[in-house]
């Protein structure tokens, strides 16, 4: 009959409606662990920088900068003049 055609017809429609809610909570849930991911990596590269500048402010803090002159608490090497062929 007709009606039953509508209900079966009906059916399917939900059947397929409720399997793409399936996926796209499958595909949701991709997402959100490919962000957390990212966000964990993210920290690493920030906690990287930290360590990164805290070196280079610690390297760099030798040097002074006074009324316009670059001043260094490090001596220099010494020099040496090469007169031999080259």
């Amino acid at each position: 009959s007709l009606e039953e055609q509508a209900g079966r017809l009906t059916q399917a429609v939900s059947v397929f409606q409720i399997d793409q809610v399936g996926v796209a909570v499958t595909e949701m849930d991709r997402v959100t662990q490919q962000n957390a991911a990212l966000v964990e990596q993210s920290a690493a590269a920030a906690a990287s920088l930290e360590e990164q500048a805290g070196r280079l402010t610690q390297a760099v803090s030798v040097f002074q900068i006074q009324a316009g002159e670059l001043k260094s608490n490090v001596k220099p090497a010494p020099w040496y003049h090469y007169s031999g062929p080259i």
